[in-house]
């Protein structure tokens, strides 16, 4: 028996199979595939974690357990909004680069000041400027932006938006506008703001369709 099975050890030990089984660099290989698989499913461990902990950044809501992912909301916005955003940015970028050609500058104080400004207009109506934002579904930060974009049209345009006292004195004529004793500085100073903010719409518009027909824009997707 004992001869039986040391015969059937000695034929394992020689047979092919036996010596790939411990060659060195089977044994080798072994390990590598071994160190793969491992990390393999350490990496998925470490994304499904990923994934989970951070699944906001991918999916916006579940409806009876299916999902409704991100990039579905932002193909729909792109899809309705698209066009107009894009051309907005397209028309900030436009006087960003004229603004610094020119050497103009918007200070964070003058946004403010400017915001705060527009908040107590608002507040004087009884409303207040975050129910404004929200309702036009716009955040501060984007609203400054926009303020500071005003503010560099103002500048590159100041020479243009002048109102003459000739020209206030007859606003105030077509307009019938009465101005209380006393109070007629005050009155005077509002009503050449709004001359100028009319005159702005105006001359802004022709100053953005001129800078644009010198710039070149190259658009990669089409809304």
């Amino acid at each position: 028996m004992d001869n039986n099975n040391n015969s059937e050890v000695k034929e394992n030990l020689e047979s092919p199979d036996c010596f790939l089984k411990y060659h060195p660099i089977v044994v080798k290989l072994k390990k590598i595939f071994n160190l793969k698989t491992t990390i393999i499913i350490a990496c998925i461990i470490i994304v499904g974690s990923f994934l989970f902990a951070y699944k906001n950044l991918f999916i916006v809501a579940t409806v009876d357990g299916y999902p409704i992912s991100r990039l579905a909301i932002i193909n729909n916005l792109e899809d309705r909004l698209g066009k107009g955003v894009l051309e907005d940015f397209i028309i900030q970028k436009i006087i960003d680069k004229e603004a610094d050609r020119e050497e103009i500058v918007v200070s964070d104080d003058e946004i403010n000041a400017e915001i705060k400004n527009i908040e107590n207009q608002i507040e004087a109506q009884g409303g207040t400027l975050d129910e404004v934002l929200l309702q036009e579904n716009i955040t501060r930060s984007i609203f400054a932006g926009q303020i500071s974009t005003q503010k560099k049209l103002e500048k590159l345009l100041f020479d243009d938006i002048q109102i003459t006292d000739s020209e206030l004195a007859q606003a105030i004529e077509d307009n019938k506008i009465e101005i209380p004793e006393g109070e007629e500085e005050s009155y005077r100073e509002q009503i050449k703001i709004q001359l100028q903010q009319q005159k702005l719409n105006v001359v802004a518009g022709q100053f953005i369709d001129s800078l644009r027909a010198q710039t070149s824009v190259r658009y990669f997707i089409n809304y």
